[in-house]
């Protein structure tokens, strides 16, 4: 294939032992390092030492007593206090938090977001999520979690008024003039007077313009509703798809929708998730992989499986096929996740038995076992065939999968012209080509 006219991104994927649900009980997996801050710091090194656009930290506000007796939730820092640690280690690469706007403040949490793009010299992304769970819902005040629909309007105000509070202090508000005694000019900083269905806030932020304006905005969810969101506000979004037909078909309707709304199909980069594992002939990774599938527990990956589609397997025979389930569409939580799976199960016509195996290296994202070459030449194929703009990297294995993948992959991409070998900005807007918005605090008023 000829050198594209454009540069694919990657993205880290960052977890504790990686993302194969047994990735823990491997012996090259060191437990003791799942809080362990140097870990981290020495994963987002790498990653910057191999130019990758982010790295970026997925978040739930609850954890199951029965799945974490099986490892689940290794670790469980929360993202941004992370990312603001890793800012001060690193130079260049993005950090991107996960933060939903059910369980939050839009107030509080534009301040952090604008605290860490200051802190980090301009990397912050924000993948906005709206949660899906009653037991998340639990654990802030409610006995249910809202409605799907509800919970998306809830997000778009959210955004509303982050963006409004983002702009509420022009990019040259601030004089930091000693002589005159003039510190910032009040008429460059305005109140945003927001009144809304969810939110009321006066404004104005109480910290200054950041270095991107404001963070990327990154999100996941690729259901209807979540679709038309990511139209309208995103600019980055992580999707799973299980082929390159599916991926093509997601990429066209996603890049559509966004013109719809009046933006270019260039403000928003679509990056499918894909979980590799490498090895030096293809039967060594696939022998990888094998090993990684003899640690899972069935008992586990049932739990896992129901809980992602919204209905308790735990009484039907693990060899036999998948019972009849509800819509997608009438499921409250994660809606485009439970639809791929079922329609991954039909369409292979597997029983519960291998669907928890095909899911277990990366709950419903694209897993890939072979050479480096092979998976190079898979993510070429998506990427000049308008399927990606480039991946979100789900290592099945962080420790010796992740070393794999930027010793491995990446100077493959590199030497087919498709990835970078030097950073040629120190913003994440910059390696995603992105441009800084407009200030629009100017209406305000």
């Amino acid at each position: 294939m000829g050198k594209p006219n454009r540069m694919l991104h990657l993205n880290l994927f960052l977890t504790s032992m990686g993302h194969h649900e047994a990735a823990w009980r491997h012996p090259k997996s060191d437990v003791s390092q799942a809080l362990d801050f140097n870990y981290y710091k020495m994963l987002a090194l790498k990653a910057e030492q191999a130019k990758l656009d982010s790295l970026f930290l997925a978040d739930r506000y609850s954890v199951s007593k029965e799945a974490v007796k099986y490892g689940e939730l290794l670790g469980g820092i929360e993202p941004l206090t992370l990312l603001s640690a890793l800012a001060v280690v690193t130079k260049r690469i993005g950090l991107i938090a996960t933060v939903s706007t059910t369980f939050n403040e839009p107030f509080n949490l534009s301040r952090r977001f604008a605290s860490l793009d200051h802190l980090s010299g301009g990397r912050a992304g924000w993948n906005v999520i709206t949660s899906g769970t009653d037991k998340e819902a639990q654990n802030f005040n409610f006995d249910r979690i809202p409605d799907h629909r509800e919970r998306y309007s809830r997000a778009k105000e959210f955004v509303d008024v982050a963006l409004k509070l983002w702009d509420s202090w022009e990019d040259d508000a601030l004089i930091k003039d000693k002589a005159s005694g003039i510190y910032a000019d009040n008429n460059k900083i305005h109140e945003i007077h927001h009144a809304g269905h969810f939110f009321s806030v006066r404004g104005p932020l109480n910290i200054s313009r950041s270095p991107q304006g404001m963070p990327v905005i990154v999100q996941a969810g690729s259901s209807n509703d979540g679709k038309e969101f990511a139209a309208q506000y995103a600019e980055v979004i992580f999707t799973a798809q299980q082929s390159l037909e599916d991926a093509q078909e997601f990429y066209s309707d996603i890049k559509s929708k966004v013109v719809e709304h009046g933006r270019s199909e260039e403000e928003l980069k679509v990056l499918p998730g894909i979980c590799p594992i490498i090895g030096e002939s293809e039967s060594e990774a696939k022998e990888k992989e094998a090993k990684l599938h003899e640690l899972t527990n069935p008992e586990y990956s049932v739990l896992q499986l129901s809980n992602r589609i919204g209905f308790d397997l735990s009484t039907y025979p693990l060899d036999g096929p998948l019972p009849d389930l509800p819509d997608p569409g009438q499921i409250n939580g994660h809606q485009s996740r439970a639809k791929l799976i079922m329609d991954l199960a039909e369409k292979e016509n597997l029983t519960i038995r291998q669907l928890l195996l095909r899911l277990a290296g990366g709950r419903g994202h694209y897993t890939i076992a072979g050479t480096p070459k092979q998976i190079a030449d898979e993510l070429e194929a998506w990427f000049t065939s308008r399927a990606a703009d480039g991946f979100n990297i789900m290592p099945q294995l962080m420790n010796e999968g992740f070393d794999d993948f930027v010793n491995l992959v990446v100077p493959e991409l590199q030497r087919r012209g498709l990835f970078r070998t030097e950073y040629d900005g120190h913003t994440l807007r910059g390696h995603f080509g992105l441009n800084i918005p407009q200030n629009k605090s100017q209406i305000i008023g």
